[in-house]
């Protein structure tokens, strides 16, 4: 009897002991960037200088790292899956995606969820793929996604991810920072999700003036929007510390804010308003 309960006990407590120890892993590893980091900017030979009166197109896109296509179900939306189908489907969405950037030929494109090396995308460097693609524009990065292994949905986790935001320029670049954004889910979900940033980048305008480029990626599922308050108002506080007469502030991206409540009315629609779903606030 004391065998049985011994082997019960051992049992019962090496899941907990891996639950544990996987926990320690992830505080151990977790991605803690401080609040300002400069960047470094990939820079071509030649670039197109930008004047006062000057018209350019800019394009923003969340690519879904390559793996949110039509056919996905994505866990957080009720589904079961996380990862692209396959490594084939994955590089197929990553060629189409880059044929719809170059039919419409951006001068500036703000990308969001490009993975450089993730399980959930199959380590395809999509983040290397664009760089080889769009060549003649300078370009940079930031990491907002780095997890080592993020354990859901637990019949086929996410895995490791290392994705962020990426910004591409046929305009020259002087400057770029990874800005932290405020806001933190509760303890342990804050290991396995995004830790969310501005992309800042100063496009250098002749006359001496600037132009802000900021690529943003917002939080979403968090309930009610409690993460993405701290996060306007951040965005608010820095539109109005650096916006004056000689910058100018072009702030784009994936907002995760239903921008207007006429998106859902429209009679196209037909998907119900999903609980974390808040409306862009006014001011």
């Amino acid at each position: 009897m004391k065998n049985i309960l011994k082997i019960a006990g051992i049992l019962i407590l090496i899941p907990i002991l891996i639950f544990v120890g996987f926990v320690l892993f992830s505080i151990v590893t977790d991605f803690r960037p401080p609040p300002e980091r400069v960047l470094k900017i990939n820079s071509v030979e030649e670039s197109t200088p930008l004047s006062i009166g000057d018209t350019f197109t800019l394009m923003t896109f969340n690519i879904g790292y390559c793996g949110l296509d039509s056919g996905q179900d994505f866990f957080m939306d009720g589904g079961e899956m996380s990862r692209s189908r396959s490594k084939k489907q994955t590089l197929r969405n990553c060629e189409e995606i880059l044929d719809f950037v170059n039919y419409h030929e951006p001068q500036i494109l703000i990308i969001q969820e490009i993975d450089e090396r993730s399980s959930r995308s199959w380590k395809v460097n999509q983040l290397k793929r664009f760089r080889q693609e769009l060549s003649g524009m300078n370009n940079v990065f930031a990491y907002n996604y780095r997890v080592p292994w993020v354990p859901v949905p637990l019949k086929r986790p996410m895995g490791s991810v290392k994705s962020g935001l990426a910004t591409f320029s046929e305009f020259p670049l002087k400057i770029a920072r990874r800005l932290q954004l405020p806001g933190k889910e509760d303890f342990p979900r804050q290991l396995f999700v995004l830790d969310r940033c501005l992309l800042e980048t100063r496009i250098p305008i002749e006359g001496g003036k600037t132009l802000l480029l900021v690529n943003l990626h917002l939080s979403a599922y968090d309930k009610g929007g409690k993460v993405r308050k701290h996060q306007l108002k951040y965005v608010k506080d820095y539109l109005q510390t650096n916006y004056d007469e000689d910058t100018y502030i072009i702030l784009g991206g994936d907002w995760n804010h239903l921008l207007s409540p006429r998106q859902l009315k429209n009679k196209g629609t037909h998907e119900v308003w999903p609980e974390w779903l808040v409306l862009l606030p006014e001011n």
